[in-house]
């Protein structure tokens, strides 16, 4: 789950590590009231949106009037911000954050993320921030700083010292920067997250370092112990059908394709994408509905297929273990009877009562195409998407 700008800069705020000040709006008289209240006479208008690359797509300007402030915000709210981190469609800005401007000696970048290939969390920092670390990573990995905590030894100040002189940092800045990383630790393990991200971390005329912006995602996983946390939780962010999928505990991800996927278990779902796609078609989406499916889950999943208007074909395939097949079967007669479906639909069932499923199926006398086995079902909808535009 990810966390806006300023909620992220709550947390900051709470733990201690420095931010400047700063309001939510979510008007243009609102924006306007909130730079009042700050000081100085530069302020910075950000639209909140969970995406990257936001000042290259104008979410981010400088205003240097109280009049400029509220042109600005008027400008972001309510439109969509498109980022190379976003599809052409963009997010919605519902809300800006007005901070206060401030003087910038220096940029720079760090970060603290679950690293998954070393199995531990990893710190990430770089002479060059406000630019995109990947690029830098690219062009001059030389000014990439790592530091990985051994899970045996935990957070070593020493290693966070050592960082602070490969940045170049001396004397109170060097204590700042051990300060704020040590932070950033205490943040993510209270609060389950799984990345921390300050880009850029910022040194100001007054030798103080700021986070001048903040990202934090927090483990969906983890939510059901960040029960405070929830109500940070912005669903105009998230595809509206993944959220609805997950108000029905179904693990549902929108992806760019045509064939919709309806599977029971992660592993088979990702094998079944990838037979589509090695036979020449495009998965339109990760869905599964679990092990422990009803008739009226089924049925949901498959509302929400529907309710996708790129879906040419649904391709169905249960491994009936705990799930049975003759409840999938029923789900399935009674999602289409109530939807109309008028598009091809590929059932393969294996498992339990697989027998009494596919009659349920044959003696529903929907047009339903049977499947020997998953290749047969992959190949076989890939066809009757082909037949279908042809």
């Amino acid at each position: 789950m990810n966390l806006h700008e300023y909620q992220s800069k709550k947390l900051f705020s709470d733990h201690g590590i420095p931010v400047l000040e700063g309001n939510i709006a979510s008007s243009p008289d609102e924006a306007k009231s909130s730079a009042e209240k700050l000081k100085g006479d530069i302020w910075v208008v950000k639209a909140q949106v969970h995406a990257g690359g936001r000042g290259k797509a104008g979410g981010v300007k400088i205003a240097r009037s109280i009049a400029e402030v509220h042109e600005m915000a008027s400008e972001m709210l309510g439109t969509n911000l498109i980022t190379k981190q976003t599809d052409e469609k963009g997010l919605p800005v519902n809300q800006v954050y007005i901070e206060s401007g401030t003087s910038i000696q220096s940029e720079y970048y760090l970060s603290l993320l679950v690293d998954r290939t070393k199995e531990s969390w990893t710190y990430i920092a770089s002479i060059e921030g406000g630019v995109d670390i990947e690029a830098v990573a690219e062009e001059s990995p030389e000014k990439i700083i790592n530091y990985t905590i051994d899970p045996l030894k935990g957070l070593e100040l020493s290693s966070l010292k050592q960082m602070a002189d490969r940045m170049g940092f001396t004397d109170d800045v060097h204590s700042q920067f051990v300060s704020i990383t040590k932070k950033m630790f205490e943040i993510a393990k209270e609060k389950d997250a799984n990345l921390i991200e300050v880009n850029p971390l910022i040194l100001d005329d007054h030798n103080q370092l700021i986070a001048l912006d903040a990202k934090i995602s927090i483990e969906s996983n983890a939510l059901f112990r960040q029960e405070e946390l929830l109500s940070f939780k912005d669903n105009s962010q998230e595809n509206k059908l993944e959220v609805k999928a997950s108000e029905h505990d179904l693990s549902y991800v929108s992806l760019d394709g045509n064939i919709a996927c309806m599977v029971n278990g992660a592993g088979l779902a990702m094998a079944t994408m990838d037979l589509i796609k090695l036979h020449g078609g495009e998965p339109a989406n990760f869905l599964d509905v679990g092990g422990g499916a009803t008739t009226d889950r089924v049925k949901m999943a498959i509302d929400i297929i529907m309710e996708n208007p790129n879906v040419d074909a649904i391709l169905i395939n249960i491994f009936g273990g705990i799930v049975r097949c003759d409840v999938i079967a029923q789900g399935i007669t009674e999602a289409v009877k109530s939807t109309a479906i008028d598009i091809p639909i590929v059932v393969r069932l294996q498992g339990t009562n697989v027998e009494l499923g596919t009659r349920i199926l044959e003696e529903s006398g929907m047009k339903i195409i049977s499947a020997s086995d998953l290749t047969d079902a992959a190949i076989k909808v890939v066809s009757s998407v082909k037949e279908a535009v042809q």
